[in-house]
């Protein structure tokens, strides 16, 4: 079984920081793309940013000069530092990654999500 942990969510005034974590833990033989993704109230899921095995990093525009997603392929951990933050970037921030088992299958993972919210 494999899951995905996150951490760093929180309260913010707008133009504050925060970083956010994601662990992935259990049967894993590689760990692909790694990302973030944020749903807003009433909002559809988006992604925000996502890195490759490779370092190969994916922004959303309006997080881009703002945001920046990193990882530590030892550890099986994907953050994201967010840098002066927007009452917009208010939301539940998911962590999802694409993980090959022992099997040889890659298999979908999401992480349960962290509320960040922004205050104007």
């Amino acid at each position: 079984q494999v899951q995905l942990v996150e951490s760093g969510g929180g309260l913010v005034q707008a133009g504050g920081s925060l970083r956010l974590s994601c662990a992935a833990s259990g049967s894993i033989f590689r760990v692909n793309a790694m990302g973030w993704y944020r749903q807003a109230p009433g909002k559809q899921r988006e992604l925000v940013a996502d890195i490759t095995s490779s370092a190969r990093t994916n922004y959303a525009d309006s997080v881009k000069g703002r945001f920046t997603v990193s990882r530590d392929n030892a550890k099986n951990t994907v953050y994201l530092q967010m840098n002066s933050l927007k009452p917009e970037d208010t939301g539940v921030y998911y962590c999802n990654a694409a993980i090959m088992r022992f099997d040889g299958r890659t298999y979908d993972i999401w992480g349960q999500g962290t509320q960040v919210t922004v205050s104007s």
